[in-house]
C-alpha cells in the first residue's frame, strides 16, 4: 500500500537477504530439499523455469495472470543500510 501511494513497484525495489540459485531441472527437486533442510531454508521454494524464446521475465500472478517484468530505466532506489 506505501508503494502504490508513493507510485513505487516492488519488483524493482532493492531487496536484501535473499539468494536464488539456477540449477538442471533435473536436480532442482533434490537441491530443494536439501535447502530446506537448512535452519533459514524452510521458506525456500521454487519460483520459475528458464525457457527458450525472447529473453524476458513473465510473472505469474495470483490471480492466474501475467505480467512481463520489463527492465529497469532508471537506477533504483538507493539502499538504505
Amino acid at each position: 500500500m506505501v508503494c502504490e501511494m508513493l507510485g513505487y513497484d516492488p519488483y524493482y525495489l532493492a531487496c536484501e537477504g535473499r539468494c536464488i540459485a539456477i540449477v538442471a531441472a533435473s536436480e532442482a527437486k533434490a537441491l530443494l530439499a536439501e535447502w530446506q533442510k537448512l535452519p533459514s531454508g524452510e521458506g525456500a521454494a521454487i519460483i520459475g523455469t528458464i525457457e527458450r524464446g525472447a529473453a524476458r521475465i513473465v510473472l505469474e500472478t495470483e490471480l492466474s495472470g501475467e505480467r512481463i517484468l520489463d527492465d529497469l530505466e532508471e537506477d533504483p532506489l538507493p539502499r538504505i543500510c
